[in-house]
C-alpha cells in the first residue's frame, strides 16, 4: 500500500516538475514547440522487469512523463529437498534416523510409498504499474535521467509442491499425525484405539518426518518443514508494494532520418525495501531465520539477500504516434 508521504512526496514533485503543463515552450535553438500531451510515444521493453509497454508524453522540451506495465512471463524451475527424519534426546542433540527405515513404516501404515527428496516448482509473479519522469538534461535529447515509482503486489514469487509429490507429503503429515498422538498419550483413532507398544517404541525412535531445509539461526538445530493441513508445502517472496526507481537511459534513431522509430536502454534500480522475505507456509523467513539452505534452493536464497534494490536493465523500442 502506498504510505501517505510518498504520495505527498510525489505530488509535490510533479508540481515542480511540470509548471509548464499548461504551457507552450519554445526550443532556444530552433522554433520547434513542444506544447503539453501535443504528443504521444508508444514503447515496448523487455528486460529484468520482464516484458512490457509504456506511453509517454513530452510536457516540457526536457521533461517527458510515461506510464506503463511491465509483468515476467511464467517460468518454473524446479527446486529439490531431501525428506528427513529424528529426534532430540534427552541432551537436546538432533538423532537423525535413516531415511529407508522411516519410508518402510510409513509404508506399513499409510499404504503410501514415500521418496527421499520432494521437488517445488518456482514460480514469479512480479508485475508492476509504472509511473516514471525522465529529464533530458542534454541538448541532443539522446541520454536522460528517470525517477519515479513502480506499484505491484508484495509477492513477487511463489514456490510450491509438484502434484505428483502429494502422496508422500500426505503419508508424511499421516505419520507426523500418528507420532503426536503417540507423544500425547492419546488413541490414534476414536476413544480407546491405540498402537501396538512395540510399535509405539519403534514411532518415538526414529522421531518425526519433515523436509530438510537447513538450520535455524537461532540454536543450529535442524529445520524441517512439514506440510501443511491440506498436504502441501509452499514459499512466499515478498517485497514492498510501493518501490521507487531511480535511472538513466539513452535513444537513438532506428532508421537514419527517421523520427518515427527509436531503440534504446534503461538501467537504474527499483528499491524495493531491503532483503526479500522468502516465508514458507509455517512462518519461517528462508532469509533471515534459516542457514545451510541445502541443494539448489541454498543458491537461490543467496542470489535473492544480495538484492537489496532490484537492478532493472531493459531493451526499448519506441514509435513516435503523433
Amino acid at each position: 500500500m502506498i504510505k501517505k508521504h510518498h504520495l505527498l512526496a510525489l505530488i509535490a514533485a510533479c508540481s515542480i516538475a511540470f509548471p509548464a503543463t499548461a504551457q507552450t515552450s519554445t526550443d532556444a535553438e530552433s522554433t520547434k514547440t513542444v506544447k503539453a500531451f501535443n504528443n504521444l510515444e508508444v514503447t515496448i521493453n523487455a528486460g529484468s522487469t520482464g516484458i512490457g509497454f509504456d506511453f509517454a508524453t513530452y510536457v516540457h522540451k526536457m521533461v517527458r512523463i510515461r506510464t506503463g506495465f511491465d509483468f515476467t512471463p511464467k517460468i518454473t524451475p524446479t527446486l529439490n529437498f531431501a525428506i528427513e527424519g529424528g529426534r532430540y534426546d534427552e541432551n537436546g542433540n538432533w538423532v537423525p534416523t535413516q531415511f529407508d527405515t522411516m519410508a518402510k513404516t510409513l509404508e506399513e501404515f499409510t499404504g503410501y510409498k514415500t521418496d527421499d527428496k520432494v521437488a517445488m516448482k518456482g514460480e514469479p509473479t512480479f508485475w508492476n504499474y509504472k509511473l516514471l519522469v525522465d529529464v533530458f538534461p542534454f541538448k541532443n535529447k539522446n541520454w536522460h535521467v528517470t525517477a519515479g515509482f513502480y506499484l505491484g503486489p508484495s509477492r513477487i514469487a511463489k514456490a510450491y509442491n509438484k502434484t505428483e509429490e502429494m502422496a508422500s507429503l500426505l503419508a508424511v503429515g499421516i505419520y507426523n499425525n500418528i507420532y503426536d498422538k503417540i507423544m500425547a498419550g492419546e488413541p490414534i483413532y476414536g476413544d480407546n484405539v491405540y498402537l501396538d507398544p512395540d510399535i509405539e517404541d519403534k514411532f518415538i525412535e526414529y522421531g518425526r518426518m519433515g523436509i530438510r531445509v537447513g538450520d535455524h539461526k537461532s540454536d543450529g538445530k535442524p529445520y524441517l518443514m512439514e506440510p501443511d493441513e491440506t498436504g502441501m508445502v509452499k514459499a512466499n517472496m515478498k517485497v514492498n508494494t510501493f518501490r521507487p526507481y531511480l535511472g538513466f537511459g539513452y535513444s537513438g534513431r532506428m532508421i537514419k532520418n527517421n523520427d518515427k522509430y527509436y531503440i534504446g536502454f534503461e538501467c537504474g534500480a527499483m528499491f524495493w525495501g531491503g532483503t526479500p522475505e522468502l516465508i514458507t507456509h509455517d512462518g519461517t523467513n528462508l532469509t533471515k531465520d534459516v542457514k545451510n539452505i541445502m541443494f539448489s534452493v541454498g543458491d537461490y536464497v543467496d542470489v535473492i539477500k544480495k538484492f537489496k534494490v532490484y537492478p532493472v536493465i531493459n531493451l526499448r523500442i519506441t514509435r513516435k504516434l503523433f
